[in-house]
Protein backbone atom coordinates (compact mmCIF):
# COMPACT_ATOMS: atom_id res chain seq x y z
CA UNK A 1 0.00 0.00 0.00
CA UNK A 2 1.32 3.17 -0.61
CA UNK A 3 2.97 5.73 2.41
CA UNK A 4 0.83 7.53 4.34
CA UNK A 5 1.22 11.46 5.07
CA UNK A 6 2.58 10.84 8.31
CA UNK A 7 4.65 7.97 7.41
CA UNK A 8 5.59 9.87 4.33
CA UNK A 9 6.68 12.97 6.61
CA UNK A 10 8.85 10.27 8.87
CA UNK A 11 10.65 8.83 6.13
CA UNK A 12 10.84 11.85 4.23
CA UNK A 13 12.77 13.63 6.91
CA UNK A 14 15.27 10.90 7.57
CA UNK A 15 16.20 10.77 4.04
CA UNK A 16 16.69 14.69 3.90
CA UNK A 17 18.92 14.52 7.29
CA UNK A 18 20.91 12.03 6.07
CA UNK A 19 21.71 13.53 2.19
CA UNK A 20 22.94 16.54 4.25
CA UNK A 21 24.82 14.25 6.03
CA UNK A 22 26.11 12.98 2.90
CA UNK A 23 26.51 16.50 1.31
CA UNK A 24 28.98 17.04 4.18
CA UNK A 25 30.76 13.96 3.32
CA UNK A 26 31.29 14.25 -0.15
CA UNK A 27 33.02 17.36 0.57
CA UNK A 28 34.57 16.35 3.33
CA UNK A 29 36.44 13.43 1.78
CA UNK A 30 37.79 15.63 -1.40
CA UNK A 31 38.39 18.22 0.84
CA UNK A 32 40.67 16.26 3.62
CA UNK A 33 42.76 14.76 0.48
CA UNK A 34 43.56 18.53 -0.25
CA UNK A 35 44.09 19.45 2.89
CA UNK A 36 46.41 16.12 3.96
CA UNK A 37 48.52 17.19 0.85
CA UNK A 38 48.89 20.53 1.43
CA UNK A 39 50.28 19.22 5.16
CA UNK A 40 52.63 16.93 3.20
CA UNK A 41 52.63 14.63 5.87
CA UNK A 42 55.16 11.85 5.84
CA UNK A 43 51.75 9.13 6.83
CA UNK A 44 50.06 10.59 4.51
CA UNK A 45 48.10 7.16 3.48
CA UNK A 46 47.62 5.99 6.90
CA UNK A 47 46.11 9.89 6.96
CA UNK A 48 43.86 9.20 4.26
CA UNK A 49 42.96 5.36 5.48
CA UNK A 50 42.05 6.36 8.77
CA UNK A 51 38.49 6.76 7.75
CA UNK A 52 37.83 3.57 6.74
CA UNK A 53 39.11 2.24 8.87
CA UNK A 54 37.04 4.03 11.67
CA UNK A 55 34.00 2.61 8.71
CA UNK A 56 34.52 -0.57 9.33
CA UNK A 57 35.15 -0.97 13.22
CA UNK A 58 31.70 1.12 13.00
CA UNK A 59 30.04 -1.24 11.16
CA UNK A 60 31.16 -4.28 13.14
CA UNK A 61 30.20 -2.13 16.93
CA UNK A 62 27.00 0.50 16.00
CA UNK A 63 24.31 -2.30 15.56
CA UNK A 64 24.97 -3.08 19.49
CA UNK A 65 24.96 0.92 20.07
CA UNK A 66 21.80 1.30 18.29
CA UNK A 67 19.90 -2.08 20.36
CA UNK A 68 20.76 -0.43 23.39
CA UNK A 69 19.96 2.99 23.00
CA UNK A 70 17.41 3.67 19.93
CA UNK A 71 17.34 5.04 16.88
CA UNK A 72 17.02 8.68 17.66
CA UNK A 73 19.44 8.82 20.71
CA UNK A 74 21.76 6.55 18.25
CA UNK A 75 21.67 8.43 15.57
CA UNK A 76 22.09 12.09 17.61
CA UNK A 77 25.50 10.37 19.19
CA UNK A 78 26.92 9.19 16.01
CA UNK A 79 26.66 12.88 14.32
CA UNK A 80 27.70 14.20 17.72
CA UNK A 81 30.67 12.41 17.59
CA UNK A 82 31.83 13.64 14.06
CA UNK A 83 30.76 17.25 14.38
CA UNK A 84 33.53 17.19 17.76
CA UNK A 85 35.58 14.56 15.75
CA UNK A 86 35.95 17.63 13.06
CA UNK A 87 35.87 20.44 15.13
CA UNK A 88 38.94 19.40 17.00
CA UNK A 89 41.14 18.93 13.56
CA UNK A 90 42.00 22.44 12.88
CA UNK A 91 43.00 22.60 16.55
CA UNK A 92 45.08 19.81 16.72
CA UNK A 93 46.97 19.64 12.88
CA UNK A 94 49.21 16.91 12.67
CA UNK A 95 49.08 13.36 11.32
CA UNK A 96 48.44 11.09 14.77
CA UNK A 97 46.34 13.36 15.61
CA UNK A 98 44.36 13.51 12.82
CA UNK A 99 44.62 9.65 11.99
CA UNK A 100 42.25 9.27 14.91
CA UNK A 101 39.91 11.68 14.42
CA UNK A 102 39.21 10.90 11.08
CA UNK A 103 38.60 7.43 12.63
CA UNK A 104 36.56 8.81 15.33
CA UNK A 105 34.46 10.86 11.72
CA UNK A 106 34.26 7.28 9.89
CA UNK A 107 33.04 5.35 12.67
CA UNK A 108 30.09 7.94 13.67
CA UNK A 109 29.53 7.92 10.04
CA UNK A 110 29.15 4.27 9.82
CA UNK A 111 26.32 4.40 12.40
CA UNK A 112 24.79 7.10 10.76
CA UNK A 113 24.34 5.33 7.74
CA UNK A 114 23.38 1.95 9.54
CA UNK A 115 20.86 3.93 12.00
CA UNK A 116 19.39 5.64 9.29
CA UNK A 117 18.73 2.10 6.67
CA UNK A 118 17.40 0.12 9.36
CA UNK A 119 15.38 3.10 10.51
CA UNK A 120 13.87 3.57 6.50
CA UNK A 121 13.35 -0.76 6.87
CA UNK A 122 11.56 -1.04 9.20
CA UNK A 123 9.31 1.71 8.99
CA UNK A 124 8.78 1.40 5.55
CA UNK A 125 5.95 -0.80 4.50
CA UNK A 126 7.26 -4.47 2.97
CA UNK A 127 6.02 -3.52 -0.61
CA UNK A 128 7.32 -0.12 -1.10
CA UNK A 129 10.74 -0.77 0.56
CA UNK A 130 12.58 -0.84 -2.71
CA UNK A 131 11.49 2.25 -4.16
CA UNK A 132 12.36 3.56 -0.22
CA UNK A 133 15.72 2.66 -0.56
CA UNK A 134 15.62 3.78 -4.08
CA UNK A 135 14.60 7.22 -3.36
CA UNK A 136 17.17 6.79 -0.63
CA UNK A 137 20.50 5.76 -2.68
CA UNK A 138 19.53 8.29 -5.22
CA UNK A 139 19.51 11.07 -2.75
CA UNK A 140 22.57 9.85 -1.56
CA UNK A 141 24.33 9.63 -4.66
CA UNK A 142 23.39 13.46 -5.67
CA UNK A 143 24.21 14.68 -1.68
CA UNK A 144 27.84 13.02 -2.45
CA UNK A 145 27.79 14.75 -6.01
CA UNK A 146 26.77 18.30 -4.86
CA UNK A 147 29.06 18.25 -2.02
CA UNK A 148 31.84 18.05 -4.67
CA UNK A 149 30.58 21.84 -5.96
CA UNK A 150 31.68 22.85 -2.07
CA UNK A 151 35.41 22.45 -3.28
CA UNK A 152 35.17 25.55 -5.78
CA UNK A 153 34.59 27.94 -3.25
CA UNK A 154 36.47 26.16 -0.41
CA UNK A 155 39.79 27.90 1.09
CA UNK A 156 41.47 24.28 1.58
CA UNK A 157 44.26 26.18 3.87
CA UNK A 158 41.66 27.76 5.96
CA UNK A 159 38.99 26.40 9.30
CA UNK A 160 36.38 27.12 7.54
CA UNK A 161 35.67 24.14 5.95
CA UNK A 162 35.76 22.05 8.87
CA UNK A 163 33.46 24.86 10.48
CA UNK A 164 31.08 23.73 7.10
CA UNK A 165 31.13 20.45 7.91
CA UNK A 166 30.16 21.13 11.67
CA UNK A 167 27.26 22.78 11.03
CA UNK A 168 25.69 20.42 8.47
CA UNK A 169 26.33 17.51 10.73
CA UNK A 170 24.88 19.75 12.94
CA UNK A 171 21.80 20.78 10.75
CA UNK A 172 20.79 16.59 10.51
CA UNK A 173 20.83 15.94 14.26
CA UNK A 174 18.40 18.92 14.65
CA UNK A 175 15.91 17.40 12.04
CA UNK A 176 16.20 13.55 13.29
CA UNK A 177 16.36 14.69 17.36
CA UNK A 178 12.95 16.55 16.47
CA UNK A 179 11.37 14.22 15.07
CA UNK A 180 7.91 12.87 16.68
CA UNK A 181 8.81 8.83 14.69
CA UNK A 182 8.74 6.07 17.52
CA UNK A 183 11.70 3.62 18.09
CA UNK A 184 11.49 0.84 15.12
CA UNK A 185 11.92 -2.43 16.12
CA UNK A 186 15.50 -4.39 16.49
CA UNK A 187 15.17 -7.87 14.28
CA UNK A 188 17.56 -10.48 15.27
CA UNK A 189 19.75 -12.17 12.26
CA UNK A 190 21.07 -15.48 11.65
CA UNK A 191 24.34 -15.70 12.10
CA UNK A 192 27.27 -16.75 9.46
CA UNK A 193 30.05 -18.32 10.54
CA UNK A 194 33.60 -16.96 9.04
CA UNK A 195 34.44 -19.28 5.88
CA UNK A 196 30.76 -20.15 5.32
CA UNK A 197 30.20 -16.87 2.66
CA UNK A 198 34.17 -17.66 1.38
CA UNK A 199 33.22 -20.97 0.39
CA UNK A 200 29.32 -20.27 -1.40
CA UNK A 201 30.53 -17.29 -2.95
CA UNK A 202 33.97 -16.94 -3.48
CA UNK A 203 33.76 -14.29 -6.09
CA UNK A 204 31.48 -11.75 -4.20
CA UNK A 205 33.96 -11.89 -1.16
CA UNK A 206 36.94 -11.25 -3.60
CA UNK A 207 34.62 -8.73 -5.58
CA UNK A 208 33.86 -6.66 -2.39
CA UNK A 209 37.66 -6.42 -1.33
CA UNK A 210 38.47 -5.24 -5.00
CA UNK A 211 35.51 -2.66 -5.21
CA UNK A 212 36.65 -1.28 -1.68
CA UNK A 213 40.44 -1.33 -2.65
CA UNK A 214 39.68 0.78 -6.10
CA UNK A 215 37.54 3.30 -4.66
CA UNK A 216 39.66 3.86 -1.50
CA UNK A 217 42.62 4.69 -3.33
CA UNK A 218 40.41 6.52 -5.99
CA UNK A 219 38.71 8.86 -3.65
CA UNK A 220 41.57 9.21 -1.44
CA UNK A 221 43.94 10.25 -3.87
CA UNK A 222 42.80 11.34 -7.59
CA UNK A 223 42.17 14.70 -5.79
CA UNK A 224 45.56 14.93 -3.97
CA UNK A 225 47.48 14.36 -7.45
CA UNK A 226 44.99 16.92 -9.30
CA UNK A 227 46.14 19.70 -6.83
CA UNK A 228 49.43 18.38 -7.32
CA UNK A 229 49.64 18.87 -11.19
CA UNK A 230 48.36 22.37 -10.31
CA UNK A 231 44.17 22.07 -11.50
CA UNK A 232 42.40 24.68 -9.98
CA UNK A 233 39.72 23.60 -6.81
CA UNK A 234 36.99 24.40 -8.90
CA UNK A 235 38.57 21.55 -12.02
CA UNK A 236 38.76 19.50 -9.31
CA UNK A 237 35.37 19.70 -7.96
CA UNK A 238 34.63 19.11 -11.51
CA UNK A 239 35.96 15.72 -12.30
CA UNK A 240 35.09 14.48 -8.78
CA UNK A 241 31.41 15.34 -9.53
CA UNK A 242 31.17 13.81 -12.48
CA UNK A 243 32.60 10.68 -11.34
CA UNK A 244 30.06 10.32 -8.90
CA UNK A 245 27.49 11.32 -11.59
CA UNK A 246 28.89 8.45 -13.34
CA UNK A 247 28.33 6.03 -10.66
CA UNK A 248 24.89 7.07 -10.10
CA UNK A 249 23.94 6.41 -14.25
CA UNK A 250 25.41 3.41 -14.31
CA UNK A 251 23.40 2.19 -11.10
CA UNK A 252 20.00 1.33 -13.38
CA UNK A 253 21.26 -0.26 -16.48
CA UNK A 254 24.33 -2.68 -14.81
CA UNK A 255 21.32 -3.73 -12.11
CA UNK A 256 18.95 -4.50 -15.35
CA UNK A 257 21.47 -6.45 -16.80
CA UNK A 258 22.83 -8.02 -13.81
CA UNK A 259 19.11 -9.32 -12.90
CA UNK A 260 18.92 -10.92 -16.52
CA UNK A 261 22.30 -12.41 -17.14
CA UNK A 262 24.80 -14.22 -15.04
CA UNK A 263 26.09 -11.56 -12.47
CA UNK A 264 29.18 -13.19 -12.74
CA UNK A 265 29.83 -11.95 -16.56
CA UNK A 266 28.37 -8.88 -15.59
CA UNK A 267 30.58 -8.80 -12.61
CA UNK A 268 33.76 -9.66 -14.92
CA UNK A 269 32.56 -7.22 -17.61
CA UNK A 270 32.49 -4.35 -15.38
CA UNK A 271 36.14 -5.20 -14.24
CA UNK A 272 37.70 -5.38 -17.54
CA UNK A 273 35.85 -1.66 -18.34
CA UNK A 274 37.02 -0.03 -15.55
CA UNK A 275 40.83 -1.95 -16.60
CA UNK A 276 40.55 -0.79 -20.00
CA UNK A 277 39.28 2.91 -19.00
CA UNK A 278 42.74 3.11 -16.08
CA UNK A 279 44.53 2.23 -18.97
CA UNK A 280 43.09 5.14 -21.58
CA UNK A 281 43.43 7.98 -18.24
CA UNK A 282 47.28 6.99 -17.95
CA UNK A 283 48.03 6.82 -21.87
CA UNK A 284 45.67 9.71 -23.00
CA UNK A 285 46.18 13.43 -23.00
CA UNK A 286 45.71 14.68 -19.57
CA UNK A 287 43.29 17.50 -20.52
CA UNK A 288 39.77 18.18 -19.01
CA UNK A 289 37.38 17.36 -21.86
CA UNK A 290 39.45 13.69 -22.32
CA UNK A 291 39.23 13.51 -18.54
CA UNK A 292 35.68 14.02 -18.09
CA UNK A 293 34.61 11.06 -19.78
CA UNK A 294 37.28 8.91 -18.34
CA UNK A 295 35.73 10.15 -14.74
CA UNK A 296 32.16 9.44 -15.88
CA UNK A 297 33.58 5.91 -17.04
CA UNK A 298 35.38 5.27 -13.92
CA UNK A 299 32.93 6.03 -11.33
CA UNK A 300 30.42 4.11 -13.49
CA UNK A 301 32.50 1.10 -13.18
CA UNK A 302 33.55 1.17 -9.91
CA UNK A 303 30.17 2.04 -8.09
CA UNK A 304 28.69 -1.17 -9.51
CA UNK A 305 31.43 -3.66 -8.56
CA UNK A 306 30.22 -3.75 -4.68
CA UNK A 307 26.19 -3.92 -5.47
CA UNK A 308 26.74 -6.74 -8.10
CA UNK A 309 29.00 -8.59 -5.47
CA UNK A 310 25.84 -8.55 -2.69
CA UNK A 311 23.31 -9.11 -5.24
CA UNK A 312 25.60 -12.57 -6.47
CA UNK A 313 26.30 -13.55 -2.74
CA UNK A 314 22.49 -13.17 -1.96
CA UNK A 315 21.94 -15.69 -5.21
CA UNK A 316 23.98 -18.12 -3.14
CA UNK A 317 23.15 -18.22 0.20
CA UNK A 318 19.77 -18.79 2.00
CA UNK A 319 17.16 -15.52 2.79
CA UNK A 320 18.11 -15.70 6.27
CA UNK A 321 21.51 -15.10 6.28
CA UNK A 322 20.65 -11.97 4.07
CA UNK A 323 21.75 -9.49 6.65
CA UNK A 324 24.98 -11.17 8.47
CA UNK A 325 25.69 -11.83 4.14
CA UNK A 326 25.42 -8.14 3.72
CA UNK A 327 27.09 -7.30 6.95
CA UNK A 328 30.25 -9.91 6.51
CA UNK A 329 30.87 -8.22 2.40
CA UNK A 330 30.78 -4.63 4.01
CA UNK A 331 33.54 -5.88 6.39
CA UNK A 332 35.35 -7.17 3.57
CA UNK A 333 35.24 -3.98 1.39
CA UNK A 334 36.06 -1.81 4.42
CA UNK A 335 39.22 -3.87 4.43
CA UNK A 336 40.49 -2.95 1.04
CA UNK A 337 39.03 0.16 1.63
CA UNK A 338 41.52 0.57 4.55
CA UNK A 339 44.38 -0.44 1.83
CA UNK A 340 43.92 1.01 -1.36
CA UNK A 341 45.19 5.03 -0.09
CA UNK A 342 47.74 2.73 1.87
CA UNK A 343 49.26 1.20 -0.88
CA UNK A 344 48.50 3.46 -3.46
CA UNK A 345 50.17 6.18 -1.56
CA UNK A 346 53.21 4.97 -1.52
CA UNK A 347 53.11 3.62 -5.18
CA UNK A 348 52.21 7.40 -5.53
CA UNK A 349 55.55 8.53 -4.13
CA UNK A 350 57.54 6.52 -6.72
CA UNK A 351 55.47 6.25 -9.86
CA UNK A 352 53.49 9.23 -9.29
CA UNK A 353 49.45 8.53 -10.28
CA UNK A 354 50.59 6.28 -13.05
CA UNK A 355 51.48 3.71 -10.50
CA UNK A 356 47.61 4.43 -8.68
CA UNK A 357 45.83 3.76 -11.89
CA UNK A 358 48.27 0.95 -12.77
CA UNK A 359 47.49 -0.71 -9.13
CA UNK A 360 43.48 0.00 -9.54
CA UNK A 361 43.61 -1.70 -13.08
CA UNK A 362 45.45 -4.78 -11.82
CA UNK A 363 42.82 -4.95 -8.83
CA UNK A 364 39.95 -4.71 -11.44
CA UNK A 365 41.80 -7.44 -13.53
CA UNK A 366 42.49 -9.86 -11.15
CA UNK A 367 38.46 -9.30 -10.01
CA UNK A 368 37.47 -9.86 -13.53
CA UNK A 369 39.56 -13.27 -13.96
CA UNK A 370 37.91 -14.74 -10.91
CA UNK A 371 34.82 -13.75 -12.04
CA UNK A 372 35.35 -14.70 -15.42
CA UNK A 373 36.56 -18.07 -14.57
CA UNK A 374 33.60 -19.06 -12.49
CA UNK A 375 31.12 -20.13 -15.04
CA UNK A 376 33.49 -22.39 -15.81
CA UNK A 377 33.68 -23.85 -12.15
CA UNK A 378 30.06 -23.90 -11.54
CA UNK A 379 26.82 -23.26 -12.82
CA UNK A 380 25.43 -19.95 -12.92
CA UNK A 381 22.57 -19.53 -9.42
CA UNK A 382 19.48 -18.80 -10.01
CA UNK A 383 18.28 -15.13 -9.08
CA UNK A 384 16.28 -14.72 -6.08
CA UNK A 385 13.32 -12.33 -6.14
CA UNK A 386 15.03 -9.41 -4.01
CA UNK A 387 17.10 -7.66 -7.50
CA UNK A 388 19.75 -5.39 -7.67
CA UNK A 389 19.86 -2.92 -5.73
CA UNK A 390 21.10 0.27 -5.50
CA UNK A 391 23.93 0.41 -2.80
CA UNK A 392 27.10 1.54 -1.60
CA UNK A 393 29.43 0.20 0.96
CA UNK A 394 28.20 1.67 3.72
CA UNK A 395 24.79 0.26 3.74
CA UNK A 396 24.64 -1.56 6.84
CA UNK A 397 24.46 -5.29 8.80
CA UNK A 398 20.51 -3.81 9.83
CA UNK A 399 19.48 -2.23 6.45
CA UNK A 400 17.28 -5.26 5.90
CA UNK A 401 14.74 -7.32 8.59
CA UNK A 402 15.60 -11.01 7.52
CA UNK A 403 11.89 -12.01 8.22
CA UNK A 404 10.28 -9.92 5.92
CA UNK A 405 12.56 -10.61 3.43
CA UNK A 406 11.93 -14.42 3.99
CA UNK A 407 7.92 -13.45 3.60
CA UNK A 408 8.61 -11.62 0.31
CA UNK A 409 10.74 -14.45 -1.30
CA UNK A 410 7.65 -17.04 -0.59
CA UNK A 411 4.64 -14.97 -0.81
CA UNK A 412 2.57 -18.35 0.28
CA UNK A 413 3.70 -18.24 3.86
Amino acid sequence: MPLGGSMRTQIGGLVIATSIVQLANGFFGTFFSLRVAIENFDAAGLVLSAYFAGFTLGGLRSGKIIERIGHIRAYAAFAGLVAAATAVMPLRVGSLAWVVLRAIVGFGCAGIFITTESWLNAKAPPTERGRVFSIYMVGTFLALALGQLLIARADIEAAAPFNVIVALFAVALILVAATRSEQPRISASAALPYGVLARAAPIAVVGSGMSGLVSGAFYALVPAWMQDAGDTPATIALLMLVAVLGGLAFQIPVGRLSDRFDRRIVLASLGLGFVVTALITVLAPRSLPIQLPEAVLLGGFMSTLYPVCVAYAHDRMPADRVVAVSGRLILVSGIGSVFGPLIGASLMTRFEIDGVFYFMAAAALLLAIVAGLGPLRTPAATHREVPFEILTPQAGPLAHDPLDLLDETNPAQ
